[in-house]
């Protein structure tokens, strides 16, 4: 089977009242093996994935290559961001077998660096924090050569939570502002954007050496002066990489797109960002948070080597 360009959900229902999907948004299906091997993978490891909970554009790219961000504390969120597209309801139980399976996807996949995500679960005392302490600790030590990442919820009214996960040493730090201040009660109910600021803040203090990372999404209706404030209010916050993508509508039930921002936009973006100091940019429409995240992280390591070499 040739590869296929194809738009990334087919047909508009004729109630999104949205605007057309422009040429700048599709991307390439690949027929490879690897894709349904990484498939048949995180089945047998009884593993989640945001790539396939989250409907990600760039599945069939990443996993092609054998990268996946895996999906902690199960599939089902106890948040309901209208753009989000996983499960929302009361979670399972926690597994305690999860850390030692995602290790041995770490080890099955060989991968350099890995990126792992989760649900929110305000159920849990400590939000979640415990599981990616321990999913970190068993990484290291079946793969001490991999870097890892992670990208965390908010873990509002869990004070102990943050100190819980650096005190596993992550590489990178990654927790999303998802947009702008304006736009939280009706994009991210349930998150506050100060909160969030903070918290990005309190992972630089405690651990200056960990990268920390952000990212937001365009066209929910912002307004480019409110991107540069996300801008400076992170670099307040000393955070050394920004990813900004396109949102795109999963379901007719989710918050609406506003416009497609083009691709010029996003280079113009991508310049202002660069000259407010971050590390590192990752500014297209189909940028995701963990979107080339292996080459990303490289990125960082050598802008930061050039940054103390200056001084």
């Amino acid at each position: 089977m040739a590869d296929q360009l194809i738009q990334i959900d087919g047909h508009e229902p004729p109630e999104a009242k949205e605007p057309a999907r422009p040429p700048w948004i599709r991307v390439r299906l690949k027929a490879d093996p690897e894709v349904e091997k990484t498939r048949e993978l995180m089945r047998r490891l009884e593993l989640h994935t945001v790539c396939e909970e989250a409907a990600c554009p760039n599945l069939s790219e990443c996993w092609s290559e054998r990268h996946a961000t895996v999906m902690i504390l199960g599939s089902v969120c106890t948040r309901a961001c209208a753009f989000c597209n996983v499960d929302t309801g009361m979670p399972d139980a926690v597994d305690p077998d999860e850390p030692r399976h995602l290790a041995t996807a770490v080890g099955e996949l060989g991968l350099r660096h890995v990126v792992i995500t989760s649900v929110d679960r305000d159920d849990l005392p400590d939000g979640g924090a415990g599981q990616f302490a321990e999913s970190i600790a068993r990484i290291r030590e079946s793969a001490p050569d991999t870097t890892i990442e992670v990208l965390t919820p908010d873990f509002r009214r869990k004070p102990t939570a943050l100190a819980a996960v650096l005190a596993a040493a992550p590489d990178v730090y990654n927790h999303n502002l998802e947009t702008v201040p304006r736009l939280y009660k009706r994009v991210r109910p349930g998150a506050d954007y100060r909160h969030s600021l903070a918290l990005l803040e309190e992972a630089k203090q405690h651990r200056p050496e960990v990268f920390t990372k952000s990212g937001i999404m365009v066209g929910l209706g912002e307004e480019r002066d409110e991107i540069r404030q996300v801008m400076d209010d992170l670099r307040a916050s000393e955070v050394d990489f920004l990813t900004v993508g396109q949102y795109l509508r999963p379901t007719p039930k989710h918050a609406t797109v506003d416009r497609y921002v083009p691709p010029e936009e996003f280079e113009e973006i991508r310049v202002e960002a660069e000259g407010r100091g971050f590390l590192v940019v990752s500014a297209t429409p189909l940028t995701r948070s963990s979107y080339h995240a292996e080459q990303d992280f490289k990125r960082l390591q050598a802008a930061r080597a050039a940054q103390l070499h200056a001084r």
